[in-house]
C-alpha cells in the first residue's frame, strides 16, 4: 500500500462511517417512535385492565345478587308445590263427587226443592202427600248436597290459588329484579369483553411494536459493530502511516548524524593537516632561519627567502616571547 493510497482509503473509511452513522440516527429516530407507541399502548392497556377489572367486580356483584334473588324466588315456589298439590287433590274429589252427581243440573234440582218447599209451606195436605213430599225434599237435598261439597272444593280451590297468587307475586317481583339484574351483568359482561378484545388488539399492536423496536436495535448493534470494524481499519492505517512516519523521520536523523559525524570528521581530519602542515612549515622555516644565521655568522651570503625566513623566525620567536 503506498504513502498516497492511505489518506485516500481513510476518506473512504470515513465516507463510510458517516453513512453509517447517519443510518443509525434515522434507526434512533425510529426506534424512539415504537417506544414512544408501544408505551402508549401499554399505558392504554393498564387503563382498560383497570375498567375490565372494575366491570367484573360489578359484573361479579350483580350475579351474586342475581343468584341470591334466584334462591329467593325459588324458595317462593315452592311454598306454591304444596298448595298445587292440594289444589289437583281437590280436583281429583271434584271429580269423583261429579259421578254421583244426578242427571239433572244444580239450577233444576234447587228449582224443584223450592217448588216443594212453596208447595207444604203454602198448601193443606193429608199426612201421606206431606210425607211423599218431605221424602223428596229430602232425596233433593241429598242430591243437591254433592254440588255443595262440589262448590266447597271450588272455594278451597279458590283460596288457595289466591294464596298461591301471594306467592307468586313474590316470586315474579324476584324474577323481574334478577332479570333486570341480570341483563345488567350481561350488559356488563358485553362492555368487559369488548375491552378484553381491545387489549388483546392494543397488546398484539404492542408486542409488534417491541418487536420492531429489537430488531431495530440488533440493526443498530451490527451497524455500530461495522462503524468500530471501520475506526478499527483506519486507526490501522493512521498507525501504519505514523509509524512510517517516524522510520523515515528516524531514518532521515540517522542520515543526517551520519552526514554531521562525516562532516565533523572531515573538519577534524583538515584541522590536523593545517596543524601537521603548519608544523613542517615551522621546522622548515627554523632549519633554513638557522642555516642562514650560521651564515650570517660565518660571514657567508645568504639568499633572499633564507633572509625572510630568518627575520620570520624572529618575528616567531619575538611574538611567542610576548605571548
Amino acid at each position: 500500500m503506498t504513502e498516497k493510497q492511505n489518506p485516500s482509503q481513510i476518506s473512504n473509511i470515513n465516507l463510510q462511517i458517516d453513512k453509517l452513522k447517519l443510518q443509525t440516527r434515522e434507526n434512533n429516530e425510529q426506534i424512539k417512535k415504537f417506544i414512544e407507541k408501544r408505551d402508549q399502548l401499554h399505558e392504554k392497556v393498564r387503563k382498560v385492565r383497570e375498567e375490565v377489572n372494575q366491570l367484573k367486580t360489578e359484573r361479579d356483584a350483580l350475579n351474586i345478587k342475581v343468584k341470591e334473588l334466584k334462591a329467593q324466588r325459588d324458595a317462593v315456589r315452592v311454598n306454591v308445590t304444596p298448595i298445587m298439590d292440594e289444589v289437583n287433590a281437590l280436583n281429583e274429589k271434584i271429580e269423583s263427587l261429579k259421578k254421583n252427581l244426578p242427571r239433572i243440573s244444580q239450577r233444576e234440582l234447587k228449582k224443584e226443592l223450592d217448588a216443594i218447599e212453596w208447595k207444604i209451606s203454602t198448601t193443606t195436605l193429608d199426612l201421606k202427600e206431606e210425607k211423599r213430599l218431605v221424602d223428596n225434599v229430602k232425596e233433593l237435598e241429598i242430591q243437591l248436597s254433592g254440588y255443595k261439597k262440589i262448590e266447597s272444593q271450588h272455594k278451597k280451590i279458590k283460596d288457595l290459588l289466591e294464596h298461591r297468587k301471594t306467592f307468586d307475586v313474590q316470586a315474579d317481583v324476584y324474577h323481574t329484579e334478577l332479570t333486570e339484574l341480570a341483563k345488567k351483568s350481561q350488559d356488563l359482561h358485553a362492555q368487559m369483553m369488548e375491552k378484553l378484545n381491545i387489549m388483546k388488539r392494543d397488546r398484539t399492536e404492542a408486542d409488534s411494536l417491541h418487536q420492531s423496536f429489537v430488531k431495530a436495535k440488533e440493526q443498530n448493534n451490527l451497524i455500530y459493530e461495522q462503524i468500530r470494524e471501520l475506526i478499527s481499519q483506519s486507526t490501522g492505517i493512521r498507525t501504519s502511516m505514523r509509524e512510517q512516519y517516524q522510520a523515515r523521520r528516524r531514518e532521515n536523523d540517522a542520515r543526517r548524524q551520519e552526514s554531521d559525524a562525516r562532516r565533523k570528521e572531515q573538519e577534524e581530519k583538515r584541522k590536523q593537516e593545517q596543524a601537521e602542515r603548519a608544523v613542517k612549515e615551522a621546522a622548515i622555516k627554523e632549519k633554513i632561519g638557522s642555516e642562514a644565521r650560521e651564515k650570517l655568522s660565518r660571514g657567508e651570503k645568504v639568499s633572499w627567502d633564507e633572509f625572510a625566513m630568518m627575520l620570520g623566525d624572529g618575528e616567531d620567536d619575538a611574538a611567542e616571547t610576548q605571548a
